[in-house]
């Protein structure tokens, strides 16, 4: 695949996004990709006015990804690529004693794309298109509306009913693609204990990125009448293929999702988060952060750990330990039970610089099965596009952050690069080869033209292939993405 393809896309997006620029700072680009309201929901004295006092907030978009296998001479490989434009319009009704709405319609087009045939290639690309509908009919467009739900606000306390993202340990919108990651559902987000806040969900339905249809949230199509069913329900690259849903509906489970929730302070120089989840007769979870930060010779130190278990409520005798069902080399085969240990240092002066040096590892038992786009290892070690919580793997990072603005180099522009060392198990055929892989990310957010923003990614992976004890490919890759938004 030729690298120009990649800067032509580059070239051609930034002047298109370029010629208007916004008048009001209503919403921001946040951190997760999402757009976030900078003011709450307008109050109003009476219903007539709920919507006609609400707001229009409107997300032009473009996405390129080039993705290259240093060896594409095994099975299911291919080098792949995907062009996407499109965006989002988003709105926020008034409230009227506390009520209101929320809904966000979401379109990705694919101008320039691979042969309909070749989707099952795409991997970073993958969720910029619906792989189903495009096998099923060559429709390589997508438009949906991800969000659309009622909301009660009162006194920081927010009741939502409907299509919703929800971010929390296991669950994110994770909105770096075209469309976010959504649920149908109910959740509830609440101050508690003075800076603390409590947020609760029951989760019934989801739609990943790269789907136009709400699914099933922790079940693996396969459908002996139709060939492409494996994309039609659950086929995040984080799913437990094992868990099948004539396997789930021949037991009847009905495969919801219950989430609790807290983050708050401990003192002035400590934090925790505490996060239960449960899929009923599948899996539970219970997990735990503790964050410090203290200061040293002008530096800001945080420490922080994490503990996460995973509690096999059935799940492991019907879809085995292994999320891909190759359950060679385990300790029990059919059993989910594992846990998993992370740990981080931050150093960071101001807002200018920080480095981050984080380890992870997870036990030799059950792979860890989380398909809704929550990462485990997120922010301690997990690098762009891997999953590195399968059993017995263990995981080290350094992160170095920049921003060039804060420094007065250049306003608006931070950079990020990322070293992450993933060492799985050579004894399991069902987990990748161990790889090295070096991030680098540079943002932009354009002082010039209010409301643009640009992203360049990059990822190289480093490994060999493995012949004993069991044989696995070379894991070695590059890939590339940029991203321009403009909201407006």
């Amino acid at each position: 695949m030729r690298f120009g393809l990649f800067l032509a896309s580059l070239t051609l997006s930034v002047p298109l996004l370029c010629s208007a620029a916004g008048e009001d700072t209503k919403a921001l680009l946040c951190s997760n990709g999402s757009v976030c309201f900078t003011e709450p929901p307008a109050d109003v004295q009476s219903l007539s006015r709920i919507f006609a006092q609400g707001e229009f907030v409107g997300r032009l978009r473009t996405n390129s990804f080039f993705y290259d296998y240093r060896d594409d001479s095994y099975a299911g490989r291919k080098d792949n690529r995907a062009v996407a434009v499109g965006g989002s319009l988003i709105f926020r009704s008034a409230l009227y004693r506390g009520f209101g709405a929320k809904a966000a319609l979401y379109t990705s087009q694919n101008p320039y794309h691979m042969d309909d045939a070749d989707v099952v290639y795409l991997k970073s690309g993958k969720d910029v298109t619906d792989r189903y509908r495009v096998l099923k009919n060559g429709d390589w467009g997508m438009s949906v509306l991800a969000e659309a739900f009622l909301r009660y606000m009162k006194g920081g306390t927010q009741l939502r009913a409907g299509r919703l993202a929800f971010d929390s340990l296991l669950t994110a919108a994770n909105d770096s693609k075209m469309i976010p990651n959504t649920f149908e559902g109910y959740t509830l987000e609440t101050p508690v204990f003075g800076d603390g806040w409590l947020k609760a969900a029951w989760l019934v339905r989801q739609k990943l990125r790269g789907h136009t249809s709400f699914h099933h949230l922790l079940a693996y199509g396969d459908d002996p009448a139709d060939p492409y069913s494996k994309y039609s329900q659950n086929d995040d690259s984080a799913m437990h293929r094992g868990l099948t849903l004539s396997k789930l509906n021949a037991l009847g489970i009905k495969d919801r999702l219950l989430v609790a929730e807290y983050r708050g302070g401990v003192g002035k120089r400590a934090g925790v988060m505490l996060n239960y989840s449960t899929v009923p007769d599948l899996l539970s979870y219970a997990a735990a952060d503790i964050y410090l930060s203290f200061r040293a010779a002008g530096v800001k130190i945080s420490p922080a750990l994490r503990y996460l278990r995973q509690m096999d409520e059935g799940a492991g005798a019907i879809g085995g330990a292994n999320l891909k069902g190759d359950t060679a080399g385990y300790a029990d085969p059919d059993s989910l039970d594992g846990a998993l240990y992370a740990a981080r240092v931050d150093f960071a002066r101001g807002d200018v610089w920080r480095l981050r040096v984080g380890v992870s590892y997870v036990e030799d038992r059950g792979d860890i099965v989380a398909p809704w786009r929550g990462f485990p290892t997120g922010g301690f070690t997990r690098a762009m596009g891997q999953y590195n919580w399968y059993a017995d793997t263990q995981s080290y990072m350094v992160r170095a952050d920049y921003d060039f603005g804060e420094a007065g180099i250049a306003g608006g522009l931070k950079g990020t690069v990322k070293y992450v060392i993933e060492d799985f198990d050579d004894a399991k055929p069902g987990v990748p080869a161990d790889i090295d892989v070096v991030n680098i990310d540079i943002t932009e957010r354009f002082e010039a033209v209010q409301g643009l923003y640009a992203r360049l990614r990059m990822a190289i992976g480093f490994g060999s292939s493995q012949a004993q004890p069991v044989q696995k490919p070379d894991p070695s890759y590059s890939e590339y993405r940029f991203e321009v938004n403009y909201l407006f």
